[in-house]
């Protein structure tokens, strides 16, 4: 009959000192053994029979004191458990491990960062830094570290959600998509079978776009002698009537380089990474147009943009302005920024302008992709013509006022 064996104490193995020249066994029985090595170092292993080719084999459990005596004795419990069930206990640690590692390089961050890294080469740098800005403020805290696989329609819904109250509906629609563009991405590479957040955007409410706040053409005139009676400052002054001659959306108007315009040619580049279609965009400059950027020169010609900011020394003009100086004109649901460019579209289609012109001066893209593939003109010169009846016909209506490209012509317009 074998000797029974008497079982470690914490005394015992504290003060257990290692032998100069070979490896020092306490056996603490049913297999559990502390090896304490000619270097001091003290690892527990479990010596066990393979539950299926029935051979002798051992298994680490981890370095003393990191791995407690009752630490070791649990592990060696869970161990003995798999064998009686016919599971090797290494194999089963490697593929937990294996799991895990799967888990981790599978979470839903980890194929976002892989989704990303192609995304953001098909998208302008501005658009990609929204998405990834997105992600980390109202995802990545809740499901950032879940594995692909495990994501449920509920719970993410239920993340989402919480963007929805606060109003930003336009935002967890966009999540919603942009969730699903990640999923579709981990279909693709292998990670899921399909896709279950397919159907998440029907649980949201549709939001009907409001319009920008606008004046109908009949008011233009109004708003300009409002703008005219206002106290704005000369840069914001000038960069309204820069947007409402270019016909631009703010944050193109705001970014405006000086290195953009050509003054002999009398057009402004827009380069695409500024553009919502990423499409570079050329505007015919009017002599009005130009009368503003001669205005403006002498305060800001110096530096990189023809609109700088007012408080950072080397950055452009926030896209807010004018939509501040139009609310402290008590135009606030009345007119912004964008809607400039909804007054000026009313009234050139108002007065008969070709509609396709007007769309190409509005840096629209055609709803009907095929007439879009076909359509390659850009109507330079139509819009010329058309940008230069748009200035004409703001002339028309500050009679009365004084418009800043007026008074650089010294006449009352």
């Amino acid at each position: 009959m074998a000797a029974r064996t008497t079982p470690l104490t914490d005394t015992q193995i504290k003060q257990a000192k290692p032998s100069p020249d070979k490896t020092i066994k306490l056996a603490d029985g049913d297999g559990l053994q502390l090896l304490i090595k000619p270097s001091g170092s003290k690892i527990w292993h479990l010596r066990y029979t393979h539950p299926i080719i029935k051979k002798k084999t051992t298994l680490s459990l981890g370095n003393y004191p990191s791995i407690t005596l009752a630490n070791a004795r649990e592990q060696r419990k869970k161990a003995r458990e798999l064998i009686a069930s016919g599971i090797d206990p290494k194999r089963h640690r490697e593929e937990e491990a294996r799991k895990a590692r799967f888990e981790f390089n599978n979470s839903f961050k980890s194929v976002f960062d892989e989704w990303f890294s192609i995304k953001e080469t098909n998208v302008a740098p501005k658009q990609s830094k929204l998405i990834k800005r997105a992600f980390e403020n109202h995802l990545f805290k809740e499901l950032g570290g879940v594995p692909i696989g495990e994501l449920k329609p509920q719970h993410v819904i239920e993340v989402v959600k919480k963007v929805e109250k606060q109003g930003k509906h336009d935002l967890a629609k966009r999540l919603c998509s942009r969730i699903n563009e990640v999923m579709t991405y981990a279909a693709n590479t292998g990670r899921i079978a399909i896709n279950p957040l397919a159907g998440i955007t029907s649980a949201f409410k549709k939001v009907k776009p409001k319009p920008h706040p606008a004046v109908t053409p009949d008011k233009l005139s109004w708003l300009l002698k409002v703008i005219n009676d206002s106290q704005v400052k000369r840069v914001t002054r000038c960069l309204i009537e820069w947007q409402l001659h270019t016909i631009t959306r703010s944050n193109e108007a705001t970014t405006t380089k000086w290195k953009d315009i050509d003054l002999n040619k009398k057009l402004w580049s827009i380069p695409a990474d500024v553009m919502k279609m990423d499409k570079p965009h050329l505007i015919p400059l009017t002599d009005q147009a130009i009368s503003l950027l001669e205005i403006i020169r002498p305060i800001t010609g110096d530096g990189e943009y023809v609109f700088p900011s007012f408080h950072y020394g080397k950055g452009h003009i926030n896209e807010e302005t004018v939509n501040k100086a139009f609310r402290r004109m008590g135009l606030q649901n009345i007119q912004t920024a964008h809607g400039l460019r909804s007054v000026a579209s009313s009234t050139l289609n108002e007065q008969g302008h070709d509609y396709d012109v007007i769309e190409a001066a509005l840096a629209h893209l055609d709803d009907n992709q095929v007439r879009r593939a076909y359509n390659r003109t850009d109507y330079m010169e139509r819009r010329r013509k058309l940008m230069e009846w748009w200035s004409n016909h703001i002339d028309h209506c500050a009679t009365g006022n004084f418009s800043l490209p007026g008074t650089r012509h010294l006449k009352v317009v």
